[in-house]
């Protein structure tokens, strides 16, 4: 019972910091609110979409969902999912640190 606690407690947590930092490691790569930081490594994921795509970024496409949350926000299905992920590694995570040899 207290392994299982313990699980449950390391996925909460998990799933709220991954939550929490999905946009901080957004704007660490430079998508922001206000746009695509000239020079970051999401200028450069831009250009080379724009370049695979005959010079435009497309619509749904990798760079525009990642801009567009950046810009916006998580909707409440892409939190959810967001929130799942990092749960479940936050369980597997301390289960495998708990397990015993």
């Amino acid at each position: 019972m207290k392994k299982l606690l313990l699980l449950g407690a390391a996925g909460a947590a998990t799933a709220a910091v991954t939550v929490a930092a999905v946009p901080v490691a957004l704007g660490a790569v430079g998508f922001t609110a206000g746009g695509i930081l000239a020079g970051s490594k999401a200028a450069a994921m831009m250009s080379a979409a724009a370049v695979a795509n005959g010079g435009g970024v497309a619509s749904g496409s990798l760079v525009a969902v990642l801009q567009s949350t950046a810009a916006a926000g998580m909707s409440g299905p892409v939190t959810a999912a967001v929130a799942t992920v990092g749960s479940a590694l936050g369980s597997a995570t301390s289960w495998l640190l708990t397990r015993k040899k």
